[in-house]
């Protein structure tokens, strides 16, 4: 062992017993973290969330889909959807995919069997789950044990003969014993270890459990791939045996997916730095604090649903207009682009210009609508307290300009809406914007780190970002992506893309 290397497992005081982390640092990011999920726990009690419930499917499939999507892999939702369904015993008739399965599986197993002690056996079996055929992609892999082979265990990036060494973990010979230890001390530090002997010394705190697990296998890397997966599984496994929580209510995954690029960074500074990961347990809390404003967000649009429709009560809507008006909560304040009119509702329920009209009217009287425009720049929003759909109440011109109008109106909320989205995405990654590309000719080099509609944000370094409107590239790209990018004359030009899933290999 050696103090001059990189790499936080060749240090002198690489853990006998665990990595440390200074508990008054961290307690003010953890506070809010334990703040915020109080608050999501208690909107979800208030409306009796259940394990079955809307809420709780979308927070599984969407930790299936963001974990597999971290890594490169675009899962199909409607196969994520089903198998989530039959998971929890309910019919579905949706497709069968083995690797879904698999992965369902594993974090379903992670955060119900949270009792089951965590072992070598059980690691290799959530493995062997991910890789049902003994592949990744058309490579041959080590399926079920730890991996074996001689040559060194590396993440990389970049083109063959230019390639960059992100992290390199332990020797395969090393892996058993160091999966021991950390497998010993994941068992002495579980809630229920820590109740049944309380002389052992003061617990630690659960969320940071959770982020040092993470950290500790990751570093060990033990397999030849599914490691981040698992890694992800393991973290809650972690979070559920401390919270003891019988239903999903956030998606960590979908976190990390958001600010991947952060969340590499933040890998990789504590895989270099020091035993003492004070730092890596306040950006991991501080994730949790983002993961459960996002959720809270969702049970806020649950709670609003649920009394719109309380509200329709002996209404006597006819089912289109209640599938529409479903359409219409689904998407949210404003999230239904440029409003609905009478051709849209037309094409939605499949019915006459006279019907749609009568229908659309009859909901205005009725309360479940509002309108905004006249003549053909007529729109209609669905009507929920303190939704506005980025509408002002002011009267629309008249005239023979009025639709033009009302489309640009409509495009500029949608951009003011979709910048106000990236930016959120990058506050809750830890970034600052530094400008909206656009008014003077520069290059910018780094990888996409938030995403939405009309915009993506692109990390320049020190933390700062960058944010483009994807109108004025000539390609747009994802999230992941890292970019070569010019603009000139106002209009950006995107060099040497490589797709996401050439990012880091975790």
């Amino acid at each position: 062992m050696t103090t001059s290397s990189p790499w936080i497992w060749r240090r002198a005081d690489w853990p006998a017993e665990s990595l440390v982390h200074d508990a008054e640092l961290a307690a003010p990011d953890l506070a809010e973290a334990y703040r915020i999920h109080g608050v999501l726990e208690g909107k979800a009690m208030a409306i009796g969330l259940g394990s079955t419930s809307q809420v709780a499917l979308d927070a599984l499939s969407d930790e299936v889909l963001a974990t597999a999507a971290i890594e490169g892999e675009r899962l199909s939702l409607d196969a994520v959807r089903s198998s989530v369904m039959r998971r929890l015993g309910l019919a579905t008739s949706g497709p069968i995919n083995r690797n879904v399965d698999g992965l369902v599986e594993v974090i379903s197993d992670a955060t119900t069997a949270i009792d089951t002690p965590l072992d070598e056996d059980r690691l290799c079996r959530w493995q062997s789950a991910l890789f049902p055929g003994g592949t990744s992609g058309i490579h041959r892999i080590a399926v079920g044990r730890y991996r074996g082979h001689a040559d060194p265990m590396q993440i990389v990036s970049g083109q063959p003969g230019c390639e960059v060494v992100h992290y390199e973990a332990p020797p395969s010979k090393d892996v058993p014993a160091q999966m021991k230890r950390f497998l010993t001390w994941f068992a002495d530090t579980s809630p229920a270890q820590a109740t049944a002997l309380p002389a052992r010394g003061k617990p630690i705190d659960g969320f940071a459990r959770a982020a040092i697990a993470h950290l500790w296998f990751e570093s060990i890397h033990p397999f030849e791939d599914g490691n981040g997966r698992i890694g992800r599984a393991i973290v809650d496994m972690a979070m559920a045996q401390h919270l003891r929580q019988p239903v999903r209510l956030y998606s960590l995954s979908r976190q990390f997916l958001t600010s991947r690029a952060a969340y590499y960074d933040a890998l990789n500074h504590a895989q270099r730095g020091e035993t003492d990961v004070t730092a890596w347990v306040r950006w991991f809390a501080r994730q949790i604090t983002a993961a459960c404003h996002a959720a809270s967000q969702v049970i806020d649009q649950a709670i609003e649903k649920r009394r719109f429709w309380e509200k329709q009560e002996g209404s006597g809507l006819h089912e289109r207009q209640r599938k529409v008006l479903q359409r219409l909560l689904d998407d949210g304040d404003g999230g239904f682009s440029g409003g609905l009119n009478a051709e849209k509702y037309m094409k939605m329920t499949g019915i006459s210009k006279a019907t749609a009209t009568r229908d659309l009217t009859e909901m205005v009287m009725g309360g479940q609508l509002w309108s905004h425009g006249v003549g053909k720049a007529v729109r209609y929003y669905i009507s929920v307290p303190g939704w506005a759909h980025g509408v002002g109440m002011e009267t629309s011109p008249i005239g023979p300009d009025a639709e033009v109008g009302s489309v640009v109106a409509d495009e500029e909320r949608e951009t003011k809406q979709s910048e106000r989205n990236v930016r959120a995405a990058v506050e809750a990654g830890g970034y600052t914007v530094s400008e909206k590309s656009g008014g003077q000719d520069r290059q910018y080099i780094g990888p996409i780190v938030a995403v939405s509609t009309l915009h993506v944000a692109q990390h320049i370094g020190r933390r700062q970002v960058v944010i483009h409107d994807t109108r004025l590239l000539d390609r747009v790209p994802a999230m992941g992506d890292r970019l070569d990018m010019k603009f000139k004359d106002g209009h950006g030009t995107v060099l040497d893309m490589d797709s996401a899933d050439k990012d880091l290999g975790r």
